[in-house]
């Protein structure tokens, strides 16, 4: 004889709502869910953490410029395939499939636009682009950006996000290096001011070049900054590593930065230090 029955129960399992793409951003170091809009208000810098997030060429230039009343140099250059290089794909392919991704022609948007009122001439480099790879169409928009500068004599800014020289262009990627720094030399010599912001990642031949050879070196917080990755540099030295030593804050407690700035101070650090540097 049963003396209890279990009593049937009817499990009502609530309909998942689908959440619209395109509205949540995690963020990539607390994990914290953010809302788009508030991180786009935020210049895209998580309200938890206080993470920067990576921004595009475009991004970068619109956050600085006072309105949209800028010129942009050389779009019309395009890069080509001189090795005709091929590693799991072509990389025309590749060039191809960054152009359409990123809606630039190259790793490198220049332009002629104001910072509180002062005009400046900025190059800004994509890493959506092939990591923001430096190629021989990106060392050549560099130089003549900086020609530009010193034809009008204006003060030049460089925001640079970069993985290091571009292996499917070879030499003459890297001859990229030695180009960029010897225009920059000739845009010293006429006492012009040259501020190099360094965002997360600028490494490689990057690093070892224009964007370590600014009158001012400014960083991002937290920004991953080197030439070889750690495990590299391990290897060849047989010594371990400080923590955290390619970061911005490291290299700036060693002298090999000038300050760090957080992403909403930017601009008004920037045109603090142009009317330093111009005397206006």
């Amino acid at each position: 004889m049963v003396w209890f029955r279990k009593p049937k129960y009817t499990i009502l399992t609530p309909k998942k709502k689908d959440m619209p793409d395109g509205l949540w951003t995690k963020c990539e170091s607390c994990g914290e869910i953010v809302y788009n809009k508030k991180l786009e208000e935020n210049f895209r810098v998580c309200p938890e953490c206080d993470y920067h997030f990576r921004m595009g060429a475009w991004e970068r230039i619109r956050m600085l410029a006072d309105d949209d009343n800028f010129v942009e140099y050389d779009r019309d250059i395009m890069p080509t395939d001189p090795l005709r290089f091929s590693d799991t794909k072509p990389y025309a392919e590749r060039l191809a499939e960054a152009q359409k991704k990123t809606g630039l022609t190259e790793a490198v948007v220049t332009v002629e636009m104001q910072i509180e009122g002062m005009p400046v001439v900025v190059g800004a480099l994509d890493f959506g682009f092939m990591g923001g790879s430096m190629a021989s169409v990106v060392g050549e928009k560099i130089c003549r950006a900086i020609e530009k500068a010193r034809e009008k004599k204006l003060p030049f800014i460089t925001i640079c996000s970069s993985g290091g020289a571009r292996m499917q262009e070879g030499i003459l990627s890297l001859m990229q290096m030695p180009k960029t720094s010897a225009a920059l030399g000739l845009f010293a010599e006429d006492g012009l001011p040259y501020i190099a912001v360094l965002t997360n990642p600028t490494t490689g031949g990057v690093s070892a070049s224009f964007a370590s050879l600014g009158d001012i070196i400014i960083a991002e917080p937290k920004a991953l900054i080197g030439f070889a990755g750690p495990r590299v540099i391990k290897q060849t030295i047989q010594q371990e590593l400080p923590p955290g030593f390619q970061t911005g804050e490291f290299l700036l407690e060693h002298g090999m930065l000038d300050m760090i700035v957080h992403r909403p101070e930017l601009k008004s650090t920037l045109a603090r230090l142009i009317r330093m540097l111009m005397n206006s």
